[in-house]
């Protein structure tokens, strides 16, 4: 495809990122301000999951997108029969690639990071979902560290009680035991995938480190090999190993009962 195409109402320049589903364009409006498009691929009339999905998605953000650590909505809907969000822009990159290139950008930002990331959490279940794929990948930091989860393809409406799920759809080494078992779920999957991230940002390892999803599930029934934050990277404070370690319980009854608790023992911990 040849760029800039004329996409509705909006222009799109560049491309971004091409994930599975869809692709990520820089793109700008009829008043030329900035922003992103997400426009779903076409895969056939009957890849009818792909559609709910990416649909879904942008319903909840919607909802919850106004927020300082969420990304921004503008609006979605159906140009020339491909399914498009419109979403706020950030100049910057995801946490996955910052760490891996050992970004001081991300380095220099870790507390606030750790911080943000937990009140975007928060906010999302205090808005009434859950997100379900909470990962490095779909947490963007900018040039100036700012930041914004991203990606709500797969959340869900956030029950009293926990409930098994018909589908299972995820990052298998961000899930919490209960969910790799197909057990009942709540929205302490997300605070466990939260410590997972946390683990993977201080030490550049996964707590979990397995190659599918049953290596996985029983590295973190039997943790006999399991090397805690600090013994991976001592410069982490003893406050702040605590609470990563009690998000990733394998009990869910032991973990953060909500992520506004683990936000304030953040914050403590942290000194912020």
């Amino acid at each position: 495809m040849s760029l800039p195409e004329q996409f509705g109402s909006y222009e799109l320049h560049e491309l971004i990122n091409s994930g599975g589903m869809a692709d990520l364009y820089l793109a700008t409006n009829e008043q030329k301000q900035s922003l992103a498009i997400r426009r779903l691929r076409h895969k056939g009339a009957f890849d009818f999951t792909t559609k709910r999905r990416f649909l879904r998605g942008c319903e909840v953000l919607s909802h919850i997108h106004n927020h300082d650590f969420v990304i921004g909505y503008i609006d979605h809907g159906k140009i020339n029969g491909a399914f498009y969000l419109a979403m706020e822009y950030i100049e910057g990159n995801n946490l996955k690639l910052l760490s891996a290139d050992a970004d001081p950008v991300l380095a220099e930002n870790i507390g606030n990071v750790l911080i943000e990331s937990a009140q975007a959490l928060e906010h999302v279940h205090d808005s009434g979902f859950i997100h379900l794929d909470f990962k490095p990948e779909n947490i963007l930091l900018s040039r100036n560290a700012a930041l914004r989860l991203v990606d709500f393809d797969l959340s869900i409406p956030k029950p009293e009680q926990p409930i098994k799920t018909k589908s299972n759809p995820g990052t298998p080494g961000y899930m919490a035991p209960e969910q790799l078992l197909r057990q009942e779920i709540d929205h302490r999957v997300d605070i466990f995938a939260y410590g997972v991230t946390a683990f993977e940002l201080l030490t550049s390892q996964k707590p979990f480190p397995g190659e599918t999803a049953e290596d996985i599930v029983r590295l973190q029934l039997d943790r006999s090999g399991f090397k805690t934050p600090r013994e991976l990277n001592p410069e982490i404070p003893a406050a702040l190993e605590k609470i990563i370690l009690k998000c990733l319980e394998q009990n869910a009854e032991k973990r953060y009962p909500f992520a506004s608790v683990l936000v304030r023992d953040l914050q403590a911990a942290l000194y912020v």
